[in-house]
């Protein structure tokens, strides 16, 4: 098992993908009771985190959030779970838990398969300035 920090939500995203990156940077700045830590899907713990839970290593259109030692949601479900923790009144947003899954996740799949034409790629994973590097996990 890895060494995670307790009490604290881990964020796996697509590194080299312009608007996952663009969404880790909303949720550090409105995650103002400092619940969330992220590592890249691509990075090795990403990748053990993974495959402690039985998923893909190679699949990463997906977002992961993982709440250690409860559970762990990919995709729609897992936007709308780190939106409850959000700052700013952004916990509106679980009214969309209403929409059945296979719905939301299809919409979340549509931008997925489409996020490196429409948002670009980095051709490496994010580095954090020092002040936000005690937010990601090696």
């Amino acid at each position: 098992m890895n060494n995670l920090p307790e009490n604290k939500k881990i964020v796996l995203f697509d590194g080299v993908c312009n608007l996952c990156n663009g969404a880790i940077q909303f949720i550090i700045k409105h995650d103002k009771k400092d619940i969330f830590r992220f590592a890249s899907l691509q990075s090795e713990l990403g990748k053990n985190l993974l495959a402690e839970r039985g998923l893909d290593t190679e699949q990463l259109e997906s977002i992961i959030l993982i709440e250690p030692g409860v559970a762990y949601y990919k995709k729609s479900t897992a936007a709308l779970e780190i939106s409850k923790d959000l700052s700013g009144g952004y916990s509106f947003l679980k009214i969309f838990f209403g929409i059945p899954t296979f719905i939301r996740d299809g919409v979340y799949d549509f931008i997925g398969n489409h996020r490196y034409k429409w948002f670009g790629k980095k051709e490496q994973c994010m580095i954090p300035t020092p002040e936000l590097k005690a937010k990601f996990l090696d």
